[in-house]
């Protein structure tokens, strides 16, 4: 009962910080010589739903159970620390136009959570294995939120090259201030991964194992990518619409790794009948 009232409540807060959020800008639109106003009231249930979502992520510690960590529950703490880095991110900078697109995946993330369920393998988050999942975690966030920084990008430079500037991309912040947030998420996701995937060869057993090695070598091509791109920018100026390809083909890659493996896993190759046991099988069931 107390995990359903602090599901409904996480929901609740989220939804009315995005609609407080979505006022917000459209007051923005309407009155756009009007200053950003750093104590908006969205600020106050923004705080509170995150609050209650990393409670609600660690309520099985608090029942005096492990953490479980599925491919929805990864999801819902993905989502959790996107809105965490963008909430703090909109205490400086006038960027809220980004949550309007975030918080509804962030609650979809809390629906799928309530309704498909958290998972079945336990994970000891002060243990090596635990300092690896809470940095790739980190990672995938910051860079997933680079790739809705680099849509909004791209979006604001097409409407500006076309000489057309709706409402909502008049309350975004210039090309400049965009790109620069875009790179300072790179910028620290990367180095994010970099600590991820070190961790994960330190503390993991045959990171190329069968089960593993897709995950591992799409990981390590999504760190190419995207340290290709920062050279590129240092060294070539690379910006706008080759910016915006490269952010989205490298987190496209590091989703496959982080996200298609674990679906694929999950969701297919778990639900087909097998009419033998192999010993590989028979060991996932017991650690399970």
């Amino acid at each position: 009962m107390t995990a359903t009232i602090l599901n409904i409540t996480t929901i609740f807060f989220y939804f009315i910080s995005w609609l407080l959020i979505t006022l917000t800008v459209r007051a923005d639109i309407n009155n756009p010589e009007k200053k950003f106003n750093k104590g908006k009231l969205y600020f106050v249930t923004w705080l509170i739903a995150l609050i209650a979502h990393i409670v609600m992520l660690h309520f099985p510690l608090i029942q005096g159970e492990p953490l479980v960590f599925g491919f929805v529950t990864l999801a819902s703490y993905v989502m959790w620390f996107i809105s965490l880095i963008l909430f703090i991110s909109t205490l400086k900078r006038k960027i809220e136009s980004l949550a309007i697109m975030i918080l509804p995946f962030t609650i979809l993330s809390i629906i799928m959570t309530i309704t498909l369920g958290t998972g079945s393998i336990s994970i000891n988050m002060k243990s090596g294995v635990g300092v690896h999942v809470l940095l790739s975690l980190l990672a995938y966030s910051l860079l997933m939120l680079a790739s809705f920084q680099a849509l909004l990008l791209a979006t604001q430079n097409n409407h500006l090259h076309s000489h057309q500037s709706s409402g909502f991309i008049r309350t975004l912040p210039s090309l400049e201030d965009m790109e620069h947030i875009l790179f300072r998420f790179i910028s620290i996701g990367l180095f994010l991964l970099t600590l991820g995937l070190i961790t994960g060869f330190y503390f993991l057993d045959n990171l190329f194992g069968s089960n593993v090695a897709h995950k591992t070598i799409l990981s390590i091509i999504s760190w190419f990518i995207f340290s290709a791109l920062l050279i590129g920018r240092w060294k070539y100026g690379w910006r706008g619409k080759r910016a915006v390809r490269w952010t989205l083909t490298g987190f496209a890659v590091l989703a496959l790794a982080f996200f298609g493996t674990k679906f694929i896993q999950e969701y297919i190759l778990d639900k087909k009948p097998t009419q033998t046991s192999t010993p590989h099988s028979q060991m996932m069931k017991k650690s399970n």
